[in-house]
C-alpha cells in the first residue's frame, strides 16, 4: 500500500524504535507519578512529634495517612451536637417538669435538659434512657452523669492537658450501651501451672495477646499497686517484692501495662520515657506526667464509680469469672489515638456536663 521507494528506503535504513519508545514511556510514567505526588501527596509521608532533646531519638513518628484520617466517631458525634439554649430567666426547670432527672441536672431549663437527654440517648445507644425509674440503666446512668461531670471539673490536668476537649458519654460509649475496650478481672488463667506461670503465658486481651502477665490492669488500675521494675544493681540483699524493691515479676507486669498503654494511645516508649535514661524519673517527658495523672484518674473511676455498680447491674452485664462490674482503662477512651476522638472538643456545646456544681456557663 506504501510506495515501493518508501519500503526500499526503510529496508536500507533500519531504525530502532523500541528503545526510544521505552524511554518515552518511562518518562511519561515518571511525569504522571510526580503530578500525582504534587496533587495527592506522598503516601508514606510521616509527621514526627519530638518528645525530648534533639539527637536522643525521642520522637514519635506517625504516617500522615493515619494521622490525617479522621476517627469515624468524630462525624457521629458531630451529628448528635446541637447549640445550647441560653436561658433568659424564668424558664421552667427540668426538675419540676421531667421525671427521673439525674442528680445535678435538675436546675437545667427544660429546653437544655431535653436537648442533652436526646444527645445522651444517641451517645449511649439507649433510646429510652431515664424513661423507666426501675430500670438498672436509669440508676447506672445517674451515676455516669456524676462521673462525667467529675472528670470535666476535677481531672482537667489530664483531660485537657493539650487543649480543652472535655468528656461526654460519647467519649467512651460511641453509640453503644456497653463501651468497647472495657475489662473484667480474670484471675489465675492457668491454674494447672504453679508459681508465677499461673498469671502469664496466656493470650488474652488484657495482656494485648502477649505472654506477659494478664493481671497488670487489675493490679495497677484497680488495686493501686506501685508500678516499678526490678533493681538495676545485681545481688541486692533481701527478697524482691518484699524488702523495698520490686522483683522481676513486677517488672514483667509493668511491661505488660506499658505495652497496653502504648497500644491504647498508638505511641511508642519514648512518648513518655527518655531513650537514654528509661529508669530515671527526673528525665521523663511532659507526657509522662499526663499519663501518670491519667493512671490516678482511672483508679478513681474504677474504685469510686464502676466497682460499686456491681449491685445495680444484671448478671449478664457482669464479668465471666468473678461477676464483677466492667472497668475502664486507657483504651476505653483513647481507642488507639493520642487524644480521644483526635482531640475533638466534645464539651463545647455541653456545658451542663462541665461542672459538678453551679450554673452551666453558656457564654452569656
Amino acid at each position: 500500500m506504501l510506495p515501493r521507494w518508501f519500503d526500499k528506503w526503510n529496508r536500507e535504513n533500519p531504525v530502532d524504535i523500541e528503545v526510544p519508545a521505552i524511554l518515552m514511556g518511562g518518562i511519561g510514567v515518571a511525569v504522571i507519578a510526580v503530578v500525582a505526588l504534587v496533587f495527592w501527596g506522598q503516601p508514606f509521608a510521616t509527621e514526627s512529634l519530638q518528645t525530648g532533646p534533639r539527637g536522643t531519638g525521642m520522637s514519635v513518628p506517625e504516617f500522615d495517612a493515619d494521622r490525617l484520617s479522621p476517627d469515624p466517631g468524630i462525624a457521629a458525634f458531630a451529628a448528635s451536637t446541637s447549640e445550647p439554649v441560653v436561658p433568659s430567666g424564668g424558664e421552667q426547670l427540668a426538675g419540676d417538669a421531667r421525671d427521673n432527672v439525674p442528680p445535678g441536672l435538675e436546675g437545667l431549663t427544660v429546653d437544655n435538659y431535653d436537648r442533652l437527654l436526646a444527645a445522651m440517648r444517641e451517645w449511649t445507644g439507649i433510646p429510652d434512657l431515664f424513661d423507666d425509674p426501675d430500670s438498672y440503666q436509669t440508676a447506672v446512668g445517674h451515676v455516669m452523669v456524676g462521673m462525667t461531670k467529675n472528670l470535666n471539673e476535677n481531672w482537667d490536668g489530664h483531660v485537657n492537658a493539650n487543649k480543652v476537649v472535655g468528656v461526654t458519654c460519647f467519649t467512651c460509649h460511641r453509640g453503644q450501651p456497653v463501651p468497647s475496650d472495657i475489662w473484667y478481672r480474670l484471675g489465675d488463667v492457668n491454674k494447672s501451672m504453679a508459681g508465677w506461670s499461673a498469671n502469664q503465658n496466656r493470650v488474652t486481651p488484657l495482656n494485648q495477646y502477649t505472654s506477659l502477665p494478664t493481671d497488670a490492669l487489675e493490679k495497677y488500675l484497680l488495686d493501686g499497686e506501685l508500678i516499678g521494675v526490678h533493681d538495676l544493681d545485681s545481688r541486692v540483699a533481701g527478697i524482691p517484692g518484699q524488702d523495698g524493691y520490686p522483683g522481676i515479676q513486677h517488672a514483667e507486669r509493668t511491661y505488660s501495662l506499658m505495652n497496653y498503654v502504648a497500644n491504647s494511645l498508638g505511641v511508642n516508649c519514648v512518648f513518655c520515657h527518655n531513650s537514654r535514661a528509661f529508669y530515671d524519673g527526673a528525665q521523663v517527658t511532659p507526657q509522662w506526667g499526663t499519663e501518670s495523672l491519667g493512671i490516678q484518674m482511672v483508679l478513681e473511676l474504677n474504685n469510686d464509680y464502676l466497682v460499686p455498680l456491681e449491685g445495680l447491674l444484671p448478671p449478664e452485664r457482669l464479668g465471666p469469672v468473678f461477676q464483677d462490674a466492667p472497668k475502664v482503662a486507657c483504651k476505653t477512651c483513647h481507642k488507639g489515638y493520642q487524644q480521644p476522638l483526635q482531640g475533638t472538643n466534645v464539651i463545647a456545646n455541653w456545658p451542663e456536663l462541665a461542672t459538678t456544681s453551679g450554673e452551666p456557663d453558656y457564654g452569656q
